[in-house]
């Protein structure tokens, strides 16, 4: 007897991964969790494909050869937006697994990941200069990129929006993106982001968090060990237990030391100010200039938050909420025809290019950076 298998398994499967992945992260989920999502035994997932890390890269192709399948057909700046738009909303996990669950694929693999992504830019920016022929390559480059970011920050949001209003908000957003002015030094005469602090002495303690946040991000907190902290800031890798009680307690208290100072720096901005407009604005400069600063924990914080226990996770979770909440109601301080949920796709967005904008090379080596950013952020929030 021939057992049949249902039309359209694998994309069924690849549908549950994703989404597990998205929620939990890869290192959470297992393939018997994925196998019941779908409706059949593990031994039949592994029919389908051999593994975890196959299962992964598969979910990541699926999303990416969307991606790639609408620019192709793209001739105009609204194509692209439409493009954006659609994979954003049809594979909402993708920006999710792509900056945090792509980097534990084999070597390989993640240099093909990120050709392709470097084709679809290379598309978008064509596409681009075809409408905007002052554009030097550089900052049509930044505008695609940053348009991708901004799309992928629906990836974030805990709860899916609407489709057909999403879809409509993220085209306006891509068409702002891409018409932003990226020439001269200062965004409309305004300052830059605040400059960096100067040196303050550091503890052995506060080393070894700066360390860690530094080597978590870059390497992944499984492939960090504690003789290459120790090395870090000049001790034995068992020295690093004089400080801390395990390196999972060294991960918490980088990301809490990190958040801490995030907050610090955008909460007194904002503070300061008087005003809705002048609180907004304030926020977007202490953001980008606390992003320029410090990617590393943006990263970390990205990457590394479903590696911390459960109590330190929630902890973690909350802050994001909280922090959220405080923008939404910022953007709707000025843009009080802006409903919460419109909102929140906006500061996803947000937060997702500015994010990505201090950690994406060659961009990221930009000297006018910080101002490219606060133009770009403007433009997302829908203030510019």
């Amino acid at each position: 007897m021939v057992v049949r298998r249902p039309p359209g398994r694998r994309a069924q499967i690849l549908a549950v991964a994703a989404d597990r992945f998205h929620r939990s992260g890869y290192h959470q989920v297992s393939m018997t969790e994925v196998a019941a999502g779908v409706g059949i035994t593990a031994p039949a997932l592994y029919r389908h494909f051999r593994g975890k890390p196959e299962l992964l890269d598969r979910t990541l192709r699926s999303g990416l050869d969307a991606l790639a399948d609408g620019l192709r057909g793209a001739r105009t700046t609204a194509d692209l937006g439409a493009a954006l738009a659609a994979v954003a909303v049809a594979h909402r996990p993708l920006g999710t697994l792509v900056q945090r669950d792509a980097r534990l694929l084999p070597p390989a693999r993640r240099a093909a990941l990120r050709r392709e992504l470097r084709a679809d830019v290379a598309l978008m920016t064509a596409v681009l200069r075809a409408e905007r022929p002052e554009l030097a390559l550089p900052d049509a480059e930044l505008l695609c990129w940053s348009a991708l970011s901004a799309c992928a920050g629906l990836s974030y949001q805990s709860a899916a929006p609407q489709p057909r209003r999403a879809e409509a908000l993220l085209r306006e957003t891509v068409a702002a993106v891409l018409a932003v002015r990226l020439d001269g030094t200062a965004a409309d005469g305004e300052d830059g982001p605040p400059e960096p602090p100067g040196p303050r002495p550091r503890t052995r303690r506060e080393e070894l968090l700066a360390a860690a946040v530094r080597l978590f991000h870059q390497r992944g907190f499984d492939n960090v060990s504690t003789d290459q902290l120790g090395a870090a800031v000049g001790i034995s890798g068992p020295s690093v237990y004089r400080h801390f009680d395990s390196k999972a307690h060294l991960l918490a208290a980088s990301l809490v030391r990190s958040r801490e100072r995030l907050w610090h720096e955008v909460d007194g901005a904002i503070t300061a100010a008087e005003g809705p407009g002048r609180a907004l604005a304030a926020g977007l400069h202490g953001y980008v200039g606390f992003a320029l600063r410090n990617g590393d924990y943006l990263g970390a914080m990205l990457s590394e938050t479903e590696r911390l226990a459960p109590p330190d996770r929630r902890a973690a979770v909350d802050f994001r909420r909280d922090f959220l909440r405080t923008w939404v109601e910022l953007l709707r301080g000025v843009r009080p025809e802006q409903d919460a949920a419109a909102a929140r796709i906006r500061v996803h967005a947000l937060f997702a290019l500015v994010n990505d904008g201090v950690r994406n090379r060659p961009h990221c080596d930009r000297p006018d950076l910080g101002d490219c950013l606060l133009r770009l952020g403007r433009a997302v929030l829908g203030v510019a």
